[in-house]
């Protein structure tokens, strides 16, 4: 194609669209109902569209691996053909000048980095356990993830970081090089098993909040990586690590640490216990993540942002230790509330996972999360194995140099005395919290539940009321008011960051 080709295409789909969007590498023409992405003619290095075949193939790619991740907003790869006067049409008989990706137009102003403040509870354990389920059905990629695959990126941040210094200062650069080198070799060993253990994967590898969209209530997933294998053949946790710097980044530490909690229970319904071992690298992938933004950001001449993304980086690469709180009391008393509260304000960023028996309780059974199960389930020895794989999965946990909320009714003294244990054992402190409200207050939060884990009744209750729960030497916090103010005053006395 030539540079006039290249005009007559843009200008024949430019009088057609309302709008047209340049990005470095793409069109994207809004007519109607409808969006057109042309690729430019360009060759950058990481992805080359300088020939037709090259762009058709990048929009093939591009529609088959989107499809896999969102449901009707990409259509089809259409052709713009040559016309016997010499004119221009759409999958006309002629020769083909330019490929066209056709997709269903949507509103921008619904992607949720233009909305960040909109990310509330459900939409980030949404987010969590549709990534979850994403990575769950990709193509394993044996060739890709490891350590060579983070570091061709580490390597590539040093080079293009190092390029800024006038702008970030030596210092400042050198330190966030030098520690994420460190951090890599650490973990070198780590990523190379978990590529041998499947979890190299074809990953969206682009997810931050720019490519998600709000529709209906839920999220949708686009604008997938197809132009270079490298990027997109990842660990699939560095795939996640993306979305979770970028909320932390944004102030929304609460709803990332909602998405991580979320992505773990759904991931442990496809893996083993190595998904949550594999959280020691977390602090490596978002740190090498906000490594990217900075130089994109620098190189986009916001040189304030590239400065904050460089200090985001090396805070992810000096989290605070782990720790364990275990968050009881009877149903109806607030425990999940409170423990999604106090999360984001303990350990490293985006903050404690948390474990919940009702979620764990449905996982072992292999149904839905909010999915009702009749109390004939409830078995003396299903208890017993909900509990273990609780502090199983909190042990691995707090290896893995993760904070942990454990959130269950705790009745029993001994179910107590085994999470402090586990805490010593660990060598990790230990805070227990024991949530108490009057019992009408406590039946009126169960009647008013809808689509939760937990499948507590006011019968439920009325049992633990005449159970005798044993001397309680965790801290008490009267739960009866809003769970904000409980979790808020116990955060900043007990160890936490204050709630964002």
């Amino acid at each position: 194609m030539t540079d006039a080709e290249e005009a007559e295409v843009t200008a024949w789909f430019g009088e057609r669209a309302e709008r047209t969007i340049e990005t470095a590498c793409a069109r994207v023409f809004l007519a109607g109902d409808t969006a057109f992405k042309v690729k430019r003619r360009v060759e950058l290095g990481y992805l080359d569209y300088s020939t037709l075949d090259l762009r058709h193939w990048a929009l093939e790619r591009e529609l088959r691996f989107n499809l896999a991740a969102t449901s009707d907003i990409y259509r089809a790869v259409r052709r713009l053909t040559r016309t016997a006067d010499g004119g221009l049409e759409l999958d006309g008989p002629g020769t083909v000048v330019e490929f066209a990706l056709e997709m269903r137009r949507f509103d921008e102003s619904f992607v949720l980095a233009a909305r960040p403040w909109a990310v509330d509870g459900e939409l980030a354990e949404a987010m969590g356990r549709e990534v979850a389920g994403l990575h769950a059905r990709a193509t394993v990629r044996p060739q890709g993830g490891g350590g060579k695959a983070l570091k061709y990126t580490i390597d590539s941040n040093a080079k293009l970081i190092r390029e800024l210094t006038p702008q970030l200062g030596e210092e400042r650069v050198e330190a966030l090089v030098t520690a994420t080198d460190a951090e890599y070799y650490r973990r070198e060993a780590l990523l190379d098993a978990r590529r041998t253990a499947g979890f190299a994967r074809q990953c969206h590898a682009d997810l931050h909040l720019g490519n998600i969209l709000l529709e209906g209530g839920k999220p949708i997933l686009f604008d997938c990586i197809e132009f270079n294998d490298v990027l997109s053949d990842i660990d699939i946790q560095y795939d996640l690590a993306f979305l979770l710097m970028d909320l932390d980044f944004r102030r929304r530490r609460d709803a990332a640490v909602r998405v991580l909690s979320a992505y773990m229970d759904e991931g442990l319904r496809h893996s083993g216990p190595d998904l949550l071992a594999g959280l020691a690298a977390l602090p490596l992938m978002m740190a090498v993540r906000a490594g990217v933004r900075t130089h994109v950001q620098a190189h986009s001449g916001d040189y304030q942002a590239a400065s904050d993304y460089l200090d985001a980086g090396l805070r992810h690469l000096s989290p605070p230790p782990p720790k364990l709180t275990a968050v009881g009391g009877l149903s109806g008393s607030g425990k999940s509330t409170f423990a999604r509260l106090i999360a984001p304000g303990l350990g490293a960023s985006p903050g404690a996972v948390v474990l919940r028996t009702d979620e764990i309780r449905k996982r072992l059974l292999g149904v839905a999360p909010d999915a009702s199960l009749p109390s004939t389930v409830y078995s003396p020895a299903f208890y017993a194995e909900v509990y273990e794989a609780l502090l199983s999965e909190a042990r691995t946990l707090l290896a893995a140099g993760r904070a942990v909320v454990v959130d269950a009714t705790f009745i029993q003294p001994d179910l107590r005395a085994r999470v402090e244990n586990l805490a010593v054992e660990a060598g990790v402190p230990f805070h227990g919290v024991w949530l108490e409200a009057a019992p009408e207050v406590l039946a009126e939060r169960i009647e008013g539940r809808k689509g939760d884990a937990s499948d507590a009744t006011v019968a439920t209750l009325r049992m633990q009321l005449d159970r005798d729960v044993g001397p309680i030497d965790w801290v008490r916090v009267d739960a009866s008011g809003p769970a904000q103010d409980a979790a808020e005053a116990w955060s900043v006395k007990h160890g936490g960051s204050p709630l964002p």
